[in-house]
């Protein structure tokens, strides 16, 4: 549920704090009081689009957070598999924007736009303005009777992605390997010639990586060696005021000390340790630099190993991983070119087994969508019933498209006829667009049992409604607000009427700057809200009358 919107900065909001509550949220206002704007910020918000005149002028950013509690253990799950801690069930999410840019956060976290919208469709369901033009695309009704039916469908169309992606694979590999004789001896010839240039190689993994080292060592070895031979004249015996000269003749010197006073042994013996050390020292420095002296063959051999490796690379791949790689896969391609005719035959049957399982399941699928699909149309046209469509005749045709998928062989459509005696016709082809914007609402009160996501914002989906119609509008929304929390703007008396907490939202001004503002009314402030609506610029006792009586139609009304 949304609990709380915070609006900063956004458009010709300066700031805006509103806590949202249970069942049915109704908002309304003024034409152009920024109705709009609100929900467009919540979608902002979720990882919509941002415009150029976003930040409100003068300011330097625009900031909107919203604030989500879920009671919903499957949906936290969900969260947590996105990485998205839940504590105490409450989800913060934030957008901050700035100079054409933004940061989302959620519980604060950063994260990506595509994982905001992934989260953001566990969370809230928004039916824009325009949303139930999609209605009018026969590829979304298909996606609807899924939705529907997903508790019977989930574990078929699992398995059906999956050996859709093994009947790809297969038939690509298939379509790859059917070429003529003369191209795939050239194939096989130019495959013999890379498996064996790797091969001879005889790469390990991880020796490129030494032999750089190696590399760096021995092509700086001459500064190398005269630094360490400056080293080594400083701490050998070999000139006056070296390292070794030096501790040498302490040495002597605090061994004839030691005559006079024994309490001096053990400075004379760590005096001594420091010697042998030294004296260790040299020795391993005189050796490093005789090894390095004599290091041009090395140098030569490495040079020609890596020269032979990155080759390869240039070739074959960017590592001696992705080379091996390559190896084993041209190895493959080789065996199944030079068991050619037993490759496309093990490769044909496989593929006939795979059209076999994807037919069934394919079927399978269908057969429960068919069945689901008269389920789901009877229900239908009971909530368009509800809706003020007298006598209304909704349908679904299902059709195969004559090929395999992901999602199956149907191709299905809604088709409705709302006049008695007239002809049953697809929904592009009858509805306008109150009436499409009542079918969306009907579908969205026969998915409300299934849908898991428990807010359901509704922009202006009273458009292209009057009278008893808008009546049965509004008795619907108070339905599904039943199970969901609703937020919904409406220009509609008879919706505003039936909210159970009435917000409203105004444009303010100064004369200097303009600001939208939104708040909660209380019981009369509700009442003459409606009669606003109802009376416009005029509002009379009778209008004040009319609202009251409303509202306590309202009240009898109500589904919950």
């Amino acid at each position: 549920m949304l609990l709380n919107l915070h609006v900063k900065n956004f458009a010709i909001i300066d700031e805006v704090d509103v806590t949202f509550k249970d069942n049915l949220n109704i908002l309304t206002g003024e034409t152009g009081a920024g109705k709009s704007i609100i929900i467009g910020s919540i979608n902002v918000a979720l990882g919509g689009k941002i415009s150029k005149d976003i930040i409100r002028k003068g300011a330097d950013y625009a900031l909107v957070e919203l604030l989500f509690h879920i009671d919903d253990g499957q949906v936290i799950k969900e969260l947590e598999a996105l990485d998205v801690p839940v504590e105490d069930g409450q989800v913060i999410i934030s957008r901050r924007i700035m100079n054409g840019k933004s940061i989302s956060k959620v519980n604060g976290e950063t994260v990506t736009t595509s994982v905001l919208k992934e989260i953001a469709g566990l969370l809230i369901d928004i039916h824009g303005q325009h949303e139930h033009q999609s209605l009018l695309y026969k590829e979304k009704h298909l996606d609807i009777v899924d939705r529907f039916s997903k508790d019977s469908i989930g574990d078929v169309k699992k398995q059906l992605e999956s050996e859709y992606r093994e009947y790809i694979s297969v038939k690509n590999k298939l379509d790859e390997l059917k070429i003529d004789d003369d191209k795939r001896l050239r194939e096989m010839s130019f495959l013999e010639y890379e498996v064996n240039e790797i091969k001879n190689a005889n790469l390990k993994i991880g020796e490129d990586d030494i032999l750089n080292a190696e590399y760096k060592r021995l092509s700086n070895a001459k500064t190398i060696a005269e630094g360490l031979s400056n080293i080594y004249d400083l701490m050998s015996y070999q000139s006056i005021g070296s390292a070794g000269d030096i501790i040498g003749r302490a040495v002597k010197q605090i061994m004839k000390l030691e005559e006079y006073d024994k309490s001096i042994t053990g400075l004379s013996s760590q005096l001594n340790d420091i010697e042998a050390l030294l004296n260790d020292f040299n020795r391993d420095l005189s050796e490093y630099l005789s090894d390095l002296n004599n290091s041009e063959e090395d140098f030569a051999a490495t040079e020609q190993r890596l020269d032979l490796i990155n080759h390869l690379k240039s070739k074959y791949g960017n590592s001696i991983d992705e080379i091996l790689n390559y190896l084993k896969l041209g190895e493959e391609k080789l065996d199944q070119y030079s068991n050619y005719e037993q490759t496309i035959d093990n490769l044909t049957k496989q593929l006939n087994k795979s059209e076999i399982k994807l037919n069934e399941l394919s079927e399978q699928l269908s057969t429960i969508r068919q069945t689901k699909a008269k389920e789901l149309t009877e229900r239908m046209k009971a909530a368009l019933i509800d809706l003020n469509f007298l006598d209304v005749r909704f349908e679904m045709v299902f059709k195969k498209i004559g090929h395999f998928s992901s999602n199956g062989f149907d191709d299905a459509e809604f088709l409705i006829s709302t006049n008695p005696g007239e002809e049953i016709k697809p929904l592009s082809r009858v509805a306008s667009g109150g009436e499409l914007s009542r079918i969306m609402l009907a579908i969205k009160s026969v998915l409300a049992d299934k849908d898991e996501i428990e807010t359901l914002i509704f922009d202006e989906i009273d458009v292209g409604v009057s009278g008893r119609t808008a009546q049965k509008v509004s008795e619907k929304l108070s339905m599904i607000a039943g199970n969901h929390q609703v937020l919904c703007i409406t220009h509609l008396p008879q919706i505003a009427a039936m909210a159970d907490s009435h917000y409203i939202i105004e444009k303010l001004t100064d004369g200097i700057s303009t600001q939208t503002s939104i708040r909660l009314l209380d019981s009369d402030e509700s009442i003459g809200e409606i009669a606003r609506i109802l009376g416009g610029a005029v509002i009379t006792d009778t209008v004040i009358n009319s609202a009251k009586e409303m509202k306590e139609l309202a009240k009898t009304t109500k589904k919950f």
